[in-house]
């Protein structure tokens, strides 16, 4: 990361993130949504999009306005932009889940809070495809891991798009006939472009680089990445280009959805066959506590995609579509997303800390900055308690659910304070700590210019 200046906002965004996950499962722990209630329900979107864009898009964005530019090895288009759209972005989503609580009567006011959330979240993640998207325009040509993260970036357009449209249909304010077919049957569309595109593809792409560094692992090029990502576009343009067409032209969107099922099934079995790679060809030869759990991530994708395949040749995949939405957010997204973040939250306090003094005094190493022995037992109590909670929503056991749910939240907290310890030193040796010309770094953001 020479050369690089460590991203002045990332911090307040994972911060933000991991609020919103705690937040979301309490709702759980509540029985707020589903299961208890329908998964369409007001109070179920309200959870949705608690986790999808309050923790999963937050966590993301952090990430990438911090990686990017080391996946293309230029500066970040704009560091002024990032402080003003998570504001935006939380401001919208604030909005959106007080919409949703108004569509099912927890709130009474007459203000429109469904059209604002519109605004507000199309503003807010409009600035971060012209933030990144510059970034990635200006790198020309780019690097692999940097084209999937181009993919992501354009199925979070569409998912914002269709996300925009259902906010102005079901607050009044859209009565555009063909804006009301998109708001009938673009679901699928909008589920897909985002937990499928958005944030599975961006996070394939970012796992590429990530896991090769974090294991020195040699960077992969090859056939397999390639098929991956010409596969996984291909997937998503299905089911994207080809479901809007379906719609405009009264045509069947599950059509287009089941081809790019299956385009994006062959995506990940390349993709899998290209991360055992990794694993094996690693010269790290003990693996950090980040990657193993990052390994367990995966294997949980996988064995989603197994239970969905499964569920359709039995023809019950309708039927239990929230566990598959579940694992998905949860298993492999969450699962990963915090794997990612306990070794970036010290990589980044690191380089902040003592990159500047590096080679002048001594400094601990990167792993210094952690407790292993202390975070493993929250994430397998996390891991745990997730499937569980998935084996509980097949059974039809809500009580269960909130049990399970409630172990989430009590590992999800620890591990949050496992990330703050990292952030204030806690777990360094007094000795090295605060060495000459060392600050203790600010919780919610950094400003240190690597050279």
């Amino acid at each position: 990361m020479v050369g690089v200046a460590l991203s002045r906002w990332t911090m307040s965004y994972f911060a933000a993130a991991v609020m919103a996950l705690i937040a979301a499962e309490a709702v759980m722990l509540a029985g707020i949504g589903y299961p208890q209630a329908p998964i369409a329900a007001p109070e179920s979107l309200l959870l949705v999009h608690l986790v999808a864009i309050g923790w999963l898009s937050l966590l993301m964005c952090g990430a990438l306005f911090q990686f990017v530019p080391v996946l293309v090895v230029r500066p970040l288009h704009s560091d002024t932009l990032p402080l003003p759209t998570l504001g935006l972005l939380v401001a919208g989503l604030a909005a959106l889940l007080l919409g949703f609580a108004q569509l099912g009567g927890i709130v009474q006011t007459p203000f429109a809070f469904l059209p604002a959330a519109a605004i507000l979240l199309g503003a807010g993640f409009t600035l971060v495809l012209w933030n990144l998207g510059r970034t990635l325009w200006a790198a020309r040509p780019l690097p692999l891991p940097a084209r999937f993260v181009v993919g992501g970036l354009c199925s979070l357009a569409a998912t914002v798009l269709f996300g925009v449209i259902f906010a102005l249909v079901l607050g009044g304010v859209a009565t555009v006939p063909h804006l009301v077919d998109v708001a009938t049957f673009g679901l699928p569309i909008h589920v897909i472009a985002g937990l499928g595109g958005w944030l599975t593809f961006t996070a394939i792409g970012v796992s590429y680089r990530l896991l090769a560094m974090f294991m020195l692992a040699p960077e992969l090029e090859g056939r397999t990445t390639r098929g991956a990502l010409y596969l996984g576009a291909a997937a998503l343009a299905a089911v994207i280009v080809g479901g809007a067409a379906a719609i405009c032209l009264a045509g069947n969107v599950m059509t287009a959805v089941a081809i790019g099922g299956l385009l994006g099934v062959a995506c990940l079995v390349l993709y899998g066959r290209d991360i055992v790679h990794l694993y094996r060809a690693r010269k790290r030869r003990v693996v950090e506590l980040n990657s193993r759990m990052a390994a367990v991530a995966l294997a949980n994708l996988a064995a989603t995609v197994a239970l969905g395949i499964v569920l359709m040749a039995a023809g019950r995949f309708t039927d239990h579509v929230g566990v598959v939405v579940f694992l998905v957010g949860f298993a492999w997204l969450t699962g990963f997303g915090l794997a990612k973040l306990y070794k970036i939250v010290a990589f980044l306090t690191w380089l902040e800390c003592y990159g500047p003094v590096l080679g002048k005094t001594a400094t601990p190493r990167v792993q210094d900055l952690v407790t292993e022995s202390r975070a493993q037992k929250w994430f397998v109590l996390y891991f745990v308690a997730v499937w569980i909670a998935a084996a509980a929503l097949l059974l039809a056991q809500p009580w269960l659910f909130r049990s399970a749910a409630g172990a989430m939240l009590f590992a999800t907290v620890s591990i949050g304070v496992e990330l703050m310890r990292t952030r204030r030193l806690a777990n360094v040796a007094p000795n090295l700590r605060l060495p000459k010309g060392v600050r203790p770094p600010h919780l919610l953001h950094s400003s240190v210019q690597l050279g």
